[in-house]
């Protein structure tokens, strides 16, 4: 769900009250901080939240899926489980693989195929830069020859996000309207994050400014939330797409001239079209910042790195279609700094053009809001092949001459 300018009109609604209709009520945060309560999330004073064991009804069928959670904070594996694990992943809710059970992931069906575990280290929410947060302090903990580093669509603009909650607010009731067996979702409360500064034109990393447990109730008072978001640029530019009547335009000119942005100021239409261009850019450029501290991270450490790009059904549908694609300047990027990564929306176009029939009805075989257990194994096996080719050893499935298939059978037994 990456930015674009809305079309709706919000022209009675002011910054305050905006931001104002943001702030959650302190029996929210209590219940958030209940460690005893059927919650999705629980809170980390890093990367603001990390997922618990819990049951939701949002699978295919109207079905519930169960997510299981082990102490090291992975998803729970479930193929070759017991086998010594070389990979570990890490990413939003498409590596998670919110809305399906563990064992129907992307992880579980490279793994089955493969004969051996990775490890899923993906949280719903998460952007590239908490996801490479995430990935600093795993491989500290439990680290692994191979890293696979995730990014879907709407992750590049998250890292810039000082909280998350303010840019999500249709889905925000969805998350607490949770039946009597269903987790309590609320989360997306602020987190470490990126600012560029636009004098150096350089990223600078900064800390989650509520790192505590009780920090999160200073965000119940609308004033403080106010004074703290109103001058954000990302909180502005989102504000601009809303069409607001006091949109700080110096706050978006200012930010438009460091990233070489063309922009125009002359009607609300026009604001909002320089505040999502200016937008998309500095988010985009914040994944190459962040993608080129991973590969330094790997090198360093001895890794492996391997990026994956996944997407929403919106843009494998707009692809489908022939449209232009959102990310061409970060793929580009990747492209000529030699990055070693699988683009999944040319693996869909490629697919789709098997097909007959619209781009719409092809991405129902795969989506259920997140990849359904079928999108997942589409996934899986669409970066396949690159997988088995950046693994040496090669996985049991694919070993040639030594033991026999027949003693690597048994040896994973």
């Amino acid at each position: 769900m990456h930015c674009k300018a809305k079309t709706r009109k919000t022209m009675s609604q002011t910054t305050r009250q905006f931001l104002a209709a943001a702030a959650p009520t302190r029996e929210m945060i209590d219940r958030f901080l209940d460690e005893d309560a059927h919650n999705w999330a629980t809170f980390d004073p890093e990367l603001g939240y990390t997922l618990k064991t819990c049951t939701l009804r949002d699978g295919i069928d109207g079905s519930y899926t169960l997510g299981h959670y082990r102490p090291g904070g992975e998803r729970q594996m479930v193929n070759y489980a017991q086998r010594p694990c070389r990979i570990n992943t890490y990413g939003d809710s498409f590596t998670q693989c919110h809305q399906v059970s563990d064992g129907e992931t992307w992880q579980e069906y490279i793994a089955a195929h493969l004969g051996e575990p990775l490890r899923n280290f993906g949280v719903g929410g998460y952007g590239v830069y908490q996801a490479y947060r995430r990935m600093l302090r795993q491989e500290a903990q439990n680290g692994a020859e191979y890293i696979v580093l995730n990014i879907w669509s709407d992750d590049h603009y998250r890292s810039i996000y000082r909280w998350r909650w303010l840019h999500i607010d249709s889905f925000r009731q969805r998350f607490l309207d949770t039946g009597d067996n269903e987790a309590y979702m609320f989360h997306a409360n602020p987190w470490v994050y990126l600012r560029l500064d636009v004098q150096s034109g350089q990223f600078e990393e900064h800390k989650n400014p509520y790192s505590t447990p009780e920090s999160l109730y200073q965000l119940c008072d609308a004033e403080q939330v106010y004074e703290t978001f109103k001058d954000d640029f990302a909180v502005q530019a989102l504000l601009a797409q809303r069409q607001v009547t006091d949109v700080d335009t110096a706050i978006l000119q200012e930010v438009a001239v460091a990233l070489e942005v063309p922009h125009d100021f002359s009607s609300p239409q026009a604001t909002a079209t320089t505040a999502t261009a200016a937008l998309r850019r500095y988010a985009l450029r914040s994944s190459m910042f962040i993608t080129a501290k991973a590969r330094a991270f790997a090198q360093e450490e001895d890794r492996e790195l391997l990026l994956l790009l996944s997407y929403s059904g919106r843009d494998v549908v707009a692809a489908c279609g022939d449209e232009l694609r959102f990310d061409s300047e970060f793929v580009d990027y990747l492209d000529n700094e030699d990055f070693l990564y699988v683009d999944g929306l040319r693996k869909h176009v490629e697919d789709f053009a098997t097909f007959n029939g619209a781009p719409a009805d092809y991405v129902q075989r795969y989506y259920n809001g997140h990849y359904s257990p079928q999108g997942n194994h589409f996934f899986a096996f669409a970066v396949k092949d690159e997988v088995v080719d950046w693994l040496e050893p090669k996985p049991p499935a694919y070993r040639e001459g030594g033991p026999s298939i027949r003693r690597v059978a048994a040896e994973l037994a």
